[in-house]
């Protein structure tokens, strides 16, 4: 029985459940597929990175507190984070991986690092 290969369209014989001609076209289709997911994953990725670098950068000993403009002006992201941890009392900390930050009044954010998951 032939069937045509679902990238290139040429036919081919082989066993029932075989899709594509070769391994090449194979690959070619499934990268086709995935290429919008992959491109939304590897932007995603860049900003939690350049945010994580944010926060360590400006948190070199685990624990300070910032104005929210040092933030801004880096171009930190808040929309993008790993976590949110939240206290007995009901406080809100946003993780990027091991880096975090806590809201406070007037714009401002303390920064921490937690040590150990």
């Amino acid at each position: 029985m032939k069937r045509a290969c679902l990238e290139c369209g040429e036919p081919f014989r082989g066993r029932s459940d075989k899709k594509f001609c070769t391994d090449s076209c194979r690959n070619a289709y499934n990268n086709r597929q995935n290429n919008y997911t992959n491109k939304t994953i590897k932007r995603v990725n860049q900003i939690l990175r350049k945010n994580r670098r944010i926060l360590e950068e400006l948190n070199p000993n685990g624990k300070h507190t910032v104005h929210g403009s040092m933030l801004r002006d880096k171009g930190f992201n808040f929309t993008y984070f790993t976590n949110i941890y939240t206290t007995k009392a009901g406080k809100h900390y946003f993780f990027v991986y091991e880096q975090g930050y806590l809201k406070l009044d007037k714009d401002f954010y303390t920064l921490v690092k937690r040590e150990k998951w």
